[in-house]
């Protein structure tokens, strides 16, 4: 029989067909001549939660396994497994234990030559080095232990193995250098060299020989190619002694040249390694271990012993990582110290999920492998159905993969469990990864046992109560680094478009896992193209479907934090989807939740901790935020929810009365007197949430209207669009309405058309004709800015008649001021007189200062037009007095200026003539016929 796990695991003559079974043999197998536990067997095949009929499926693979290994010998088997024979599966308490001869198994084999071409490579016999260590190598068919699943102890082996066949491929390499074997060498060293792109060893090997045969220039440009990919990937320079030996090669040191052994029999391993390159310390770091008394399991050369456990070994470093510099170096500068700074012991990278926290941390532990010279372990503390493992779980699994193999479960005592804990880690240098932490009670235990240990722990919730911890928090890749990321994953297709990448990073919020579905996606439908890709995500609602691939699932990921809140919160983050984008206030969350203000806090800010919303500040107030994802899959489970018409309705009236409160406060203050009505009586579930108020509303937009407007105008705009969706008719022209104001003030245009037109659909629909009344008589001042004549007087007229009909006379008389200003604007000036006359007496008597400022202003205008500038400075001095009295120092200030121009002693000022005259606050008459909008201040 021949047993074979340096490549595919194999048995020969017949390999079992099923997974699970192989998987056993090749644990038996590299820890043959040991008793492996039962335990540990089902953790290996298993993971941390093994079905409830493990025990019994192992002991059925373990009777096909000896069926197979007697077959092989063809022979019988007794049902115990007695009888010591050689290749048999034997049981012994705890476990079982597999008796292979080194003859048919190729790991012992290439342990004794490893040996002993190391061995013969000491004792300065070169030749006898190369070509046992050539045997060595030969035994090698791939990978090690390939083509079955690993477990956390097969994953450990097969690193370790396949990094012993780099440590005596090296060394072989080193002992042909040092026989003079150059030209044969480069090939094969250029080939290993294009195959381990970051491995210094060999490229110092490489360069050594490249010299050798002439090919300094090239010897340089591999050292310049590596430290390149140094420094871009991993942001660290060559080490010394590969810099060291540039140096050499630059100024051509003759001791590099080769001059045969003059006897090999008495030169030693050390000046082998100086001659042979860079890296006579690497060669002996790397090169397997010495230790006299160590043997393969059931060696000839001396009596079999146990192979020691090999230290613990991390996965592989994530392939394709881009980017994170600063978070990268942040890191390790914690974990290595330096600058008076001692290293920190425990470092935490937290961040929402999908945000690439494992990525790094593993990208972080690679970069700091050498300071833990007793291996690092990476230990996932959540099961397979995303529970959080208790402290008692997580320890236990620990004590696993630790390699403690005591016989009988792990201790229920958790001080019994932690002494055990300390006993395996003390004076251990291991740097310990733990994965997806779910809070401080997990891992106090776990870190109190560590003592010894570095520790990286990742979470979405950061972990904040541990003394001594850093933080690095995580958030999404810069927006070229996730085009990085997207062509380095989706390959050429991806290359070539970058307009479409670009897209398709925003669409992905820059978020790692995103990015990487949506390039696995376009390299699944080769017949697509990144354009088309971008096109299907721009649908907010299938675009978490769209980013699905296999089995990397963006739904399913993001929803991992939201099922582990309370139904409290998790009804928190679904009606806060509601809220206007970008971001949101306290009062926001306060009515939408239909709560105190202080209560929304608190709310808001768990779900800032459980990495669901984030937190922005300016230094004055602190506003909140959903990443575009987080939204998207929020508004998703909205939707899905039985009660989600009523409940979105009820969220959006609550946050509509809300927004229009605040704005009719801060319109007032802005514009006061513009909007003439009485506004409507606050609910009870406005002042529940501390909105409904004068003093709640002044507590919120405080002494600044212009910036809390500037903050909220998206949001207002949005609110017109949701009440308007849900059939809130009131509340969209209030809303519009109220913000009308700001929209003149600061010329947004847009925003005013587009929310007058939801509003007079609105009012059309609940057939309200004082609602249509309001919002043509606003969209003729509109048409007015924008210099449509005509279409200004329509609406006026429009909102004349309905005013009149529902006996609104201040609404008729600024509809007239409208007109009339349109009038003077076309040099028409008797018209303009008679409708600014009919206004004033309106106004008078309705007590509107407003309209009478503007009645004024109007007929002071058309005064200096006619060159009456008495009765023009007349006029105008009881504008002044009666905006002073209305408090808008907006139109207070405009008179003022206005009449300064009038002091300069001609009757018509060149700035006063038809040709320049301001009209109202930052409003230019240019010519009889043209008003142009400045912008008011």
């Amino acid at each position: 029989m021949r047993f074979r796990v340096l490549g595919p695991v194999s048995l020969s003559p017949r390999t079992p067909s099923a997974a699970k079974p192989r998987a056993l043999l090749a644990t038996l197998l590299v820890q043959a001549g040991e008793v492996v536990p039962v335990h540990s067997l089902i953790d290996e095949l298993w993971g941390t939660e093994p079905p409830r009929t493990a025990t019994t499926t192992l002991q059925v693979y373990v009777s096909q396994l000896r069926k197979v290994l007697a077959d092989g010998r063809g022979g019988e088997v007794n049902g115990d497994g007695s009888g010591g024979h050689a290749g048999e599966l034997l049981t012994r308490a705890p476990g079982y234990l597999l008796q292979v001869p080194e003859r048919e198994f190729d790991l012992p084999r290439f342990e004794r030559l490893r040996t002993e071409g190391r061995t013969a490579y000491q004792e300065g016999d070169f030749a006898r080095a190369s070509l046992l260590l050539h045997d060595a190598l030969a035994l090698w068919t791939g990978p090690a232990l390939s083509g079955i699943p690993h477990g956390v102890r097969l994953e450990s082996a097969a690193i370790r193995l396949d990094e012993l066949r780099m440590a005596v491929l090296e060394q072989r390499i080193v002992a042909d250098l040092r026989l003079g074997r150059h030209q044969e060498l480069a090939g094969e060293l250029l080939a290993l060299a294009n195959e381990h792109p970051l491995r210094e060893t060999l490229h110092g090997h490489l360069m050594v020989a490249l010299y050798r045969t002439g090919r300094g220039s090239d010897a340089l440009r591999v050292y310049g190619r590596l430290r390149h990919s140094l420094v871009e990937e991993l942001g660290v320079e060559p080490g010394p002694g590969l810099s060291r030996l540039h140096e050499r090669v630059l100024r051509r040191d003759p001791s590099l040249d080769w001059h045969p052994p003059r006897d090999t029999s008495r030169t030693s391993g050390n000046e082998a390694d100086r001659d042979a390159g860079p890296a006579r310390s690497t060669v002996r770091d790397t090169a397997p271990g010495n230790e006299a008394s160590q043997r393969a399991p059931g060696s000839a050369d001396g009596p079999r012993r146990p192979v020691p456990a090999p230290p613990p070994v991390l996965p592989a470093a994530p392939s394709g990582f881009v980017g994170r510099h600063e978070e990268l170096a942040h890191g390790e500068r914690a974990l290595r110290g330096g600058a008076g700074r001692p290293p920190v012991r425990v470092l935490t990278v937290s961040g929402p999920a999908g945000v690439g926290k494992t990525a790094l941390a593993l990208q972080l532990a690679h970069r700091t492998a050498d300071l833990f010279p007793d291996g690092q372990l990476l230990l996932g503390l959540r099961g397979p159905h995303g529970r959080p493992l208790t402290a008692a779980q997580a320890g236990a699994t620990l004590l696993r993969r630790l390699g403690d193999d005591t016989p009988g479960s792990p201790p229920a005592d958790p001080e019994e469990l932690t002494d055990r804990l300390r006993r395996a880690l003390y004076g251990r240098r291991l740097l310990l990864v733990l994965d997806d932490a779910a809070s401080e009670e997990q891992l106090r235990p776990l870190l109190q046992s560590a003592a010894d240990c570095a520790v990286i722990l990742t979470g979405r919730r950061r972990i904040a109560a541990l003394d001594g911890a850093e933080h690095l928090l995580l958030d999404a890749v810069r927006p070229d680094e996730a085009a990085e990321l997207l062509i380095a994953a989706g390959g050429e297709r991806m290359a070539r478009d970058p307009v479409a990448v670009a897209e398709i990073a925003r669409l992905c919020g820059c978020f790692p896992l995103a990015l990487r579905v949506a390039a696995a996606a376009l390299t699944a439908r080769p017949h697509t193209t990144p354009a088309a890709l971008a096109g299907r995500l721009r649908d907010e609602r299938t675009r978490l479907g769209v980013l699905r691939e296999g089995d990397l699932d963006l739904r399913s990921t993001l929803l991992t934090g939201y099922q582990e809140i309370g139904p409290a919160l998790q009804r928190a983050f679904r009606l806060l989807s509601l809220a206007p984008a970008p971001d949101f206030a306290v009062w926001t969350a306060a009515a939408l939740l239909d709560t105190g203000r202080a209560r929304a806090e608190d709310t808001a800010e768990e779900l800032v901790r459980a990495q669901l919303l984030e937190a922005r500040t300016d230094g004055q107030a602190v506003r909140y935020a959903f990443h575009s994802l987080q939204r998207v899959l929020a508004t998703d489970l909205v939707a899905e929810e039985t009660d989600s018409a009523r409940t979105r309705r009820d969220a959006v009236e609550r946050l509509g009365r809300a927004y229009g409160t605040l704005a009719r406060y801060a319109d007032r203050q802005l514009t006061p007197g513009r909007d003439w009505r009485p506004p409507p009586a606050p609910t009870p579930a406005d002042t529940g949430t501390g909105t409904g108020t004068e003093c709640d509303a002044a507590a919120i937009v405080g002494a600044n209207p212009l910036r809390w407007f500037r903050e909220e105008a998206t949001g207002l705009v949005e609110m017109v669009r949701q009440t308007h969706a849900v059939g809130l008719w009131p509340l969209v022209w209030q809303l519009a309405g109220a913000a009308a104001g700001y929209f003149h003030a600061c010329a947004a245009w847009e925003d005013w058309e587009e929310t007058h037109r939801l509003a007079l659909d609105a009012a059309l629909r609940a057939g309200d004709t004082e609602a249509e009344a309001a919002i043509r008589y606003s969209l003729g001042d509109l048409a007015w800015q924008r210099r449509e004549a005509d279409r200004a007087v329509r609406h006026y007229t429009a909102a004349k008649d309905a005013f009149e009909l529902v006996g609104d006379r201040i609404g008729a008389a600024r509809c007239r001021i409208g007109v009339a200003d349109i009038l003077l604007g076309q040099g028409r000036l008797g018209p303009a007189a008679r409708r600014y006359g009919r206004a004033l007496a309106l106004c008078s008597a309705g007590g509107d200062l407003r309209g009478e400022v503007a009645a004024l202003n109007g007929l002071a205008l058309v005064n200096l037009r006619r060159g009456r500038t008495e009765a023009t400075v007349r006029q105008l001095a009881q504008c002044r007095r009666t905006a002073e009295r209305l408090g808008d120092r907006r139109w207070t200030e405009y008179v003022r200026r206005t009449a300064a121009r009038l002091k300069t002693g001609t009757p018509r000022p060149p700035a006063l003539t038809a040709h320049a005259v301001e009209v109202r606050p930052g409003m230019w008459l240019i010519s009889p016929a043209t008003l142009v909008g400045a912008g008011a201040a």
